[in-house]
């Protein structure tokens, strides 16, 4: 593996433009900056798949005949890498699930402590406040913070050392 610490490399915005910029100039530039975003999301892979498992283990007590709440927002969680843009980086990602039950904020709303509000079987006389496993999306990632960085800088580094190792 690469070592981060004798590059100094940081995982900031300006370095990813500037790795990206440096990437273009090459002449397989294209096919690099598509290695290196693939590596940098198989580096966030396992967070993404601890965040899904977090999810799945939410409890679910009311029988219904739409699609599964906890298996729709565990689709929808995914690493995000982009390298060039306004907002550079790395995250993992719960995307909105727009079709489900008319409830796109599934991945936030379960996440939160206060929950949601919904109407109960359709019937807006009657509204309820549900709650779902609070911070499920957060406590997934508590104490790996540190370990996935270290493992996007890895990636970052193995793609410096190649370009610089060209130009030796």
């Amino acid at each position: 593996m690469a070592d981060t610490s004798r590059l100094h490399l940081e995982l900031t915005a300006t370095n990813l433009r500037n790795i990206s910029n440096a990437l273009r100039a090459e002449e397989d530039g294209k096919e690099l900056r598509k290695e290196l975003t693939r590596n940098m999301r198989e580096a966030l892979k396992p967070g993404a798949a601890q965040a899904k498992s977090a999810i799945m283990s939410m409890a679910s007590t009311t029988p219904h005949s739409g699609p599964a709440l906890k298996t729709a927002i565990a689709r929808k969680i995914r690493p995000e890498v982009r390298i060039t843009g306004k907002f550079p980086g790395a995250k993992i990602k719960a995307f909105k699930t727009k079709n489900l039950r008319n409830f796109p904020n599934a991945p936030k709303r379960t996440n939160r402590a206060s929950g949601w509000r919904h109407p109960v079987y359709g019937n807006r006389e009657v509204w309820v406040q549900q709650v779902g496993k609070v911070k499920w999306f957060d406590h997934a990632f508590e104490g790996q913070d540190a370990h996935y960085k270290r493992q996007v800088q890895f990636a970052l580094a193995d793609m410096v050392n190649r370009i610089a190792s060209r130009s030796n």
